[in-house]
């Protein structure tokens, strides 16, 4: 039996190829990012060896007698304050000087041939000289509140928390992301924790609007730039 095969036709790739592209770049895109994963959990059960659910008691929400709302639990959240404001700043420069100087006299001497060059003096000069002078600045400044989730406890009882917040405009998404390990002493009794108190804190602020698309070189661009000597 003879096997059949479909040819489409050139046109209609294009127009297919072309329609793919359109629809890729219509679709808003939520922008890779670097915290640790997942930004949210869901509670753990509590062990069945608790009391039963009563008319006051819940065991989903029960606490000891004298334990607060910190967060401790996985599932528990946490609010962190960011402040982070980070200046630096670098001066550098170079300073180089070098010079060379030759001389030679051509005596006169009786018999000599060429008597023309006889007496002559030759001198000979060059110098180099270099000098060059960098300084670059930064400063940045990041405020901000944010809610995150205990993701995992380790084992010296420090939380691995991870969150994210979007927020929706006109123009397209913002996304606020943080994650980092929080030691429970820092907590303070309103359940808060100052950023800068964050172990491998991973803060993150992103868009997927059409002005932060319009930044991006397209992917035709990259593939020419990949390989092209100039």
């Amino acid at each position: 039996m003879k096997e059949e095969r479909i040819v489409w036709p050139l046109d209609l790739m294009l127009v297919a190829l072309f329609a793919a592209l359109l629809l890729s770049g219509c679709v808003a895109t939520t922008p890779p990012t670097a915290v640790h994963q997942p930004m949210t959990v869901r509670p753990e059960p509590r062990p069945a060896t608790l009391p039963a659910n009563g008319s006051i008691y819940n065991v989903a929400t029960a606490r000891p007698l004298f334990e607060d709302r910190r967060a401790r639990f996985i599932g528990d959240t946490l609010t962190i304050n960011i402040v982070e404001k980070t200046q630096a700043a670098k001066k550098s420069g170079t300073k180089a000087d070098r010079s060379y100087g030759a001389s030679m006299d051509v005596p006169a001497i009786a018999g000599l041939p060429l008597k023309t060059f006889q007496g002559a003096s030759f001198e000979a000069n060059s110098g180099t000289k270099f000098e060059g002078k960098g300084e670059n600045a930064s400063e940045n400044n990041f405020t901000g509140t944010l809610t995150v989730t205990v993701i995992d406890v380790y084992p010296n009882g420090n939380l691995l928390v991870s969150g994210e917040k979007q927020i929706g405009l006109k123009e397209g998404e913002e996304f606020i992301r943080f994650s980092g390990v929080v030691n429970p002493n820092t907590i303070t009794a309103a359940n808060t924790v100052q950023s800068t108190q964050v172990a491998d804190a991973r803060i993150e602020y992103k868009a997927n609007g059409f002005l932060d698309s319009a930044q991006v070189m397209g992917w035709l661009g990259r593939f020419f730039l990949s390989f092209l000597p100039f």
